[in-house]
């Protein structure tokens, strides 16, 4: 088969498909056949005339209600974005006696300096040497530190006691004593 004929017989075959196509749309109008494996579709019933409705009488509108003359409004201090009503205290009887002001009962002190903030190193491991000395692992999640007790760490932690699960830290000055559990808490 040549090339030239094979474009005849797609040519062909799509004119007879569009001729199909448009049989199928002009005698739709007479009679439509169902597809099958679908319901058929009842006939639109005509539209129903409509029952009129029994309304009642209007009563007349009331156009001389609009022009009767109202009061003119007073300035009476009506505020308006205000949601209660103004409050007046009413009047204190004299007495001759004026109010006496409370003493303080006892010193008032100052309140002292902010206590230091939590020494924030976790405690992450005990390495104990052949000869019983202990040697606490701290991070402060970037730097890995270590010591014994008495010693100085990050230049600003002393190391005060190291136990089994936990260490306590201060800070060099002696201020702040924290225990630090193993588990990190």
């Amino acid at each position: 088969m040549t090339a030239e004929r094979r474009r005849w017989l797609i040519g062909g075959g799509v004119v007879a498909v569009l001729a199909m196509a448009v049989w199928l749309q002009l005698s739709a109008g007479t009679s439509t056949p169902t597809p099958t494996g679908t319901a058929a579709r009842p006939p639109r019933a005509a539209a129903a005339p409509k029952k009129a409705v029994k309304s009642e009488p209007m009563s007349p509108v009331k156009l001389d209600a609009l022009n009767l003359n109202r009061d003119e409004p007073t300035d009476n201090q009506r505020n308006p974005f205000r949601f209660k009503p103004k409050v007046v205290a009413p009047p204190r009887p004299e007495t001759g006696m004026k109010p006496v002001a409370p003493t303080p009962v006892g010193p008032v002190t100052p309140p002292g300096p902010p206590p230091p903030p939590p020494i924030p190193l976790k405690f992450i491991g005990l390495v104990t040497k052949p000869d019983g000395m202990k040697i606490a692992v701290l991070t402060d999640s970037k730097v890995t530190l270590h010591g014994r007790e008495g010693d100085i760490i990050d230049g600003r932690y002393r190391i005060v006691k190291i136990g089994v699960e936990s260490v306590e830290l201060t800070y060099a000055d002696g201020r702040g004593r924290q225990t630090i559990r193993l588990t990190g808490q």
